[in-house]
């Protein structure tokens, strides 16, 4: 059971050749350590996670071959207990190849799921307890871009909703397009927008998209060219406007590197992306006024290949899932600079690609 002012970590892997499962541990807000609690060791290749927002289900993408007879992979709900402990709800499948990213919308009614191998999202009901219902719509998308390798054909890296739920916004890393969606949550389906996409630049590749506070910004991070798109968001049309691009390695590196994850501080002041290559987290300042970016530097990300941030409940820290480093990093944030300080040892986990804290 956790220790007062410590509160639960859930870290998903992905190891293909191994079940490694969601990893437990406890995080010390006092101090920023880290410690193992416990693992959930019959679930294989839980690639990404998502809490609902009353804090009491955990669901978990699972990238398995087949579920139930049918090619691609699941999606599971468990229940959490007060002390982080995991119980299996439901399982259903994903409708897709490599399920790897969740979103949940704000009501508590529906979940939505990026399929990337296969292209497609899907949409699920969400029943009493955090169970999740059989999928209620799939969506294929369909083109590809200037990548023969990498952007053969679609390749939806994430689903994020929009602050207010009423958008849904799919980064199709095959396409160089953001897709964008109009949510009913109460059906658990959507439709496209108008406008009903964004383009990027060709072999950008988009892969996780986030918003400001204030709901005005949104941050596209793109994974084959390692940039960062600023984008000023209409929350009455869905629509995004670009502002701004950068790129998230610092200068002068010449060598290979795939973008991972992006997200924004509590505050507003702060943003920071992931650099699989680099091994490092951009740390950028925000205007909070116009929503640009200035670089303010880059932080080992203290183990290799980092996938998945996090902040805990109060934006003190920023944990960083480091897949090929087989670890999970805990790193204290300058609340006047934004910097980044290791606040303690690096903990085991093997193959950990997303991490996920239960918000206050």
């Amino acid at each position: 059971m956790p220790n007062p002012g410590t509160i639960p970590v859930f870290v998903g892997t992905y190891t293909d050749d191994r079940t490694e499962g969601i990893h437990i541990l406890q995080l010390d807000t006092s101090t920023g350590d880290l410690s193992t609690m416990a693992k959930v060791a019959d679930v294989r290749n839980p690639f990404f996670l998502a809490t609902c927002p009353n804090n009491k289900t955990l669901y978990a993408g699972c990238c398995i071959d087949e579920f139930e007879n049918e090619p691609g992979g699941s999606v599971r709900s468990y229940a959490i207990g007060a002390n982080g402990a995991l119980t299996q709800t439901s399982e259903q499948a994903s409708k897709g190849a490599t399920p790897c990213y969740l979103s949940v919308d704000s009501t508590n009614r529906c979940v939505l799921v990026a399929n990337y191998s296969s292209g497609n999202i899907a949409a699920f009901s969400i029943h009493p307890g955090g169970k999740l219902g059989p999928a209620s719509q799939v969506i294929q998308h369909e083109g590809s871009s200037v990548d023969e390798v990498r952007q053969e054909g679609p390749h939806v890296h994430s689903i994020v909703l929009s602050p207010d739920s009423r958008f849904a916004f799919a980064a199709d890393l095959g396409t160089d397009e953001v897709r964008i969606y109009r949510l009913d949550a109460t059906s658990a389906t959507l439709t496209p927008n108008d406008p009903p996409f964004v383009s990027t630049k060709p072999g950008a590749g988009p892969r996780h998209i986030t918003f400001s506070p204030s709901g005005t910004k949104a941050y596209l991070l793109n994974e084959l060219d390692s940039t960062i798109v600023v984008y000023e968001y209409d929350a009455d049309k869905g629509s995004l406007s670009e502002i701004q691009t950068l790129s998230a390695l610092p200068e002068g590196f010449d060598g290979e590197n795939f973008c991972a994850d992006i997200r924004v501080h509590p505050s507003g002041k702060f943003l920071y992306a992931s650099n699989r290559g680099h091994d490092s987290i951009a740390v950028m300042a925000i205007d909070t006024t116009t929503g640009k970016l200035t670089p303010s530097g880059h932080s080992s990300s203290e183990g290799a290949w980092p996938w998945n941030l996090e902040f805990d409940p109060c934006g003190t820290y920023l944990l960083s899932a480091n897949q090929r480093g087989n670890c999970v990093a805990c790193f204290r944030i300058d609340p006047t600079s934004g910097a980044l300080e290791l606040a303690g040892s690096t903990v085991e986990v093997p193959g950990a690609v997303c991490i996920k804290i239960p918000m206050a």
